[in-house]
């Protein structure tokens, strides 16, 4: 029995533009199980929530950060306060 006359596509016998894989071709029946395949694969990835159908990890709960004490801390000398020299410059 030999397929090679046989088109891959056929058009459709419903009155419109589709065509559609054709069985009797063997390209045609490979595509057709190629087809099927590929769409159980999906559905069973989809189903199982994995490959690209996995969900995104929760972000981590918020932290704080940590607590940097890296300055000086104040001597126990009081500071000198403002004179009148220094508060009162002369203006230009």
């Amino acid at each position: 029995m030999n397929h090679d006359d046989e088109p891959v596509f056929k058009r459709s016998k419903w009155g419109t533009n589709r065509y559609y894989y054709n069985p009797a071709n063997p390209l045609g029946l490979a595509l057709i199980v190629i087809s099927l395949l590929f769409a159980a694969t999906m559905l069973i990835l989809m189903a199982n929530r994995v490959g690209p159908f996995k969900p995104t990890p929760a972000p981590a709960p918020w932290s704080p950060p940590p607590i940097d004490h890296s300055w000086t801390r104040p001597s126990s000398t009081p500071s000198p306060g403002p004179t009148w020299d220094t508060t009162n410059t002369p203006g230009p």
